[in-house]
């Protein structure tokens, strides 16, 4: 008979093999789903943001092809874009009547600032001296930039 204690049976410990790489536990594959999904998400809300905002690309584009505004015409001008602008992102029964001090008021109250009030171009729009047309375009962009829509 053999003696249990004889230290001469002793073997290494057996250690299981590594845990491969590949195939992924099931945690990463739901991982990666939930990931891809979240991107596919977010790329289509950006692409709807960046639809849905075209109007205020081609509204800043038709006010940096007006030029310097100087004049009652210039000013007419400025204003005719911000109305086809207001006339995409509010309703029509609310916007298209607008003129004068009314269309001013609400240009401010939409733009959160009261830049064309302050400016005074309620007199211009209706063939007064024209004020400062450089501010009345600085008002005019943060306006489109800015301006919230309703809904």
């Amino acid at each position: 008979m053999t003696d249990q204690a004889d230290l001469s049976h002793l073997a290494d410990i057996m250690v299981p093999p590594p845990v491969p790489w590949w195939p992924p536990a099931p945690g990463w594959w739901i991982l990666l789903a939930a990931l891809l999904a979240a991107m596919l998400i977010l790329l289509a809300a950006g692409i709807r943001h960046y639809r849905r905002n075209a109007y205020r690309r081609e509204a800043l584009a038709a006010l940096d092809r007006l030029g310097p505004v100087s004049d009652a015409a210039g000013i007419a001008a400025v204003s005719a874009v911000l109305k086809r602008t207001a006339l995409v992102a509010y309703p029509r029964r609310q916007v298209a009547s607008l003129t004068g001090r009314e269309w001013l008021a609400f240009l401010d109250r939409t733009s959160g600032r009261g830049d064309f009030a302050v400016l005074g171009f309620a007199g211009a729009l209706s063939g007064g001296p024209a004020g400062d047309g450089a501010a009345l375009l600085a008002a005019a962009r943060h306006w489109v930039r800015r301006h919230r829509e309703e809904g």
